[in-house]
């Protein structure tokens, strides 16, 4: 993989920095991401990853934003396929949920997350991002209960809490703690919280506007 990332004058894309430098988190781990490894494993030059990005937390925002942005593109193709709600919604569970302790998605979630308390352009951007799945997810949620799929709720309180629950549970699978060693246990999991917070909905329960 490093010898498809060289070029002969050491000019390499943004895109391909983020990219290898998710490579590099899935396979080695967080720690063994440094602009200097970075640069030899891509040919080129730390101060040309630099010029791009000015910090390491500003590269590893940057991947992550890199991609959050293809899941994005893969959660607007779920919210307007036709199929159940209910298929629907364990689909965007499993796109949520990390793939595994490995996951560098993931694992760059937490690394930020405890870095955002003392960095606010971090924290907003972060907050941006987590609003992109928690609108996403109102939206799935609201349009299964004017579909009759899922019982009357409020579509903002129960995304809310669904995606917090998600957070703690990919969490565990990131760091390997007991079950949560890989995604399948987290899956299970999560669909269980779904059930008891998304009931079905029922023909004699009085039908109301999605909020």
């Amino acid at each position: 993989m490093a010898g498809a990332a060289r070029r002969r004058d050491g000019n390499v894309t943004q895109e391909r920095m983020l990219e290898e430098a998710m490579a590099v988190i899935a396979e080695q781990g967080l720690t063994s991401l440094t602009m200097s490894a970075l640069a030899e494993r891509l040919g080129t030059s730390g101060g040309h990853i630099l010029y791009y990005f000015g910090s390491k937390d500003l590269l590893l925002l940057a991947a992550l934003r890199w991609s959050e942005a293809a899941l994005a593109g893969e959660r607007g193709a779920l919210l307007a396929r036709r199929i159940p709600a209910e298929r629907k919604l364990d689909l965007f569970l499993r796109l949520y949920l990390p793939r595994g302790p490995r996951d560098p998605r993931w694992t760059l979630w937490i690394e930020l997350w405890a870095r955002t308390p003392g960095n606010t352009a971090l924290r907003e951007a972060q907050d941006a991002l987590d609003r992109d799945w928690q609108e996403d997810l109102e939206t799935l949620l609201a349009a299964g209960v004017a579909r009759r799929r899922f019982a009357p709720l409020d579509a903002t309180a129960r995304a809310s809490e669904l995606l917090a629950l998600l957070d703690g549970l990919s969490t565990r699978v990131v760091l390997g703690q007991d079950s949560g060693r890989d995604a399948r246990p987290a899956l299970e999991a999560a669909r269980s919280a779904a059930r008891l917070l998304i009931a079905p909905y029922a023909p004699d329960t009085p039908h109301t506007e999605a909020m």
